[in-house]
């Protein structure tokens, strides 16, 4: 079964039936549990609203704590490119905006294998789950996540109406920024949809890192995310894995990848702890 399919059972059950209609932000992660394993007992526990997972049953994901803060860690499987076998992801819903801001704080570990590229997590809305070389069509719905690349160089990577390829845009960060490992990040990223018919959506993502002042690193006023209003923002899109659609992408080592203080809030507002 599809990831879409399982999508719309959850919608037709009433499992997601809360990315259909206006929620109030924000939206708060709230990680329980007793640290160690993630079972997907915990997972779905976390992240209600809909039953499809990658990368939960297989092990990779686990809960950590450190001085009171809790950590979601994802594991990345050498040789292994993906969610399901490499990485985690899933589509959480957060009802449906029109504009929305997730904030999370990021940590790659210390010995982080940068290979290719690989994906993190952003937002998304529509009927179908977009990407994957699944391409926007201005009716299909949108995705917006982050991405680091080669030597910790970073972009925003994007499915939107008028992508010219198959798989998403890349928006790339300023040539002199690097990703740290071993080092807590702050990020940002705000999505304003698109009056319908207007080349008017926005792209926004600003990186906080370490000891130094919170940067914008890719600022968009130009992206046409959807063709007519039958959808907005409706998904927090977790997804982190190498990858790429070759083997070529795949780490060489084991390594990690943290996330912490995951929320979507509207554009402005204060932090919730």
């Amino acid at each position: 079964m599809t990831r879409f399919a399982v999508f719309l059972i959850c919608s037709w059950l009433g499992l997601g039936a809360v990315s259909l209609r206006a929620r109030e932000l924000p939206v708060v992660v709230t990680l329980g549990g007793v640290p160690g394993p993630y079972a997907v007992a915990d997972w779905k526990r976390d992240w209600p609203g809909c039953d499809f997972q990658d990368g939960v049953k297989e092990g990779h994901v686990s809960l950590l704590e450190e001085a009171g803060v809790r950590w979601l860690r994802v594991g990345f499987v050498p040789g292994q490119i993906g969610p399901e076998k490499g990485g985690a992801g899933w589509r959480w819903p957060i009802g449906r905006q029109e504009v929305a801001e997730l904030r999370y704080t990021l940590r790659f570990s210390p010995d982080f294998d940068f290979v290719k590229g690989g994906k993190l997590p952003g937002l998304c809305g529509g009927p179908e789950n977009v990407s994957g070389g699944r391409p926007a069509d201005g009716s299909n719905g949108f995705s917006a996540r982050l991405m680091w690349r080669r030597e910790g160089r970073g972009e925003a990577y994007v499915y939107h109406k008028n992508q010219p390829e198959k798989y998403g845009e890349s928006f790339a960060f300023p040539p002199d920024f690097r990703f740290p490992t071993g080092k807590s990040i702050g990020v940002r990223l705000a999505v304003g949809m698109n009056a319908p018919g207007r080349r008017d959506g926005t792209l926004r993502v600003w990186i906080a890192l370490p000891g130094e002042a919170e940067r914008a690193v890719v600022m968009r006023e130009d992206l046409e995310w959807r063709s007519a209003a039958t959808f907005g923002v409706d998904g927090l899109y977790f997804e982190t894995f190498h990858g790429g659609n070759d083997p070529s992408w795949a780490p060489q080592r084991a390594c990690h990848a943290d996330f912490t203080g995951l929320q979507v809030v509207r554009p402005g507002e204060q932090s919730r702890p």
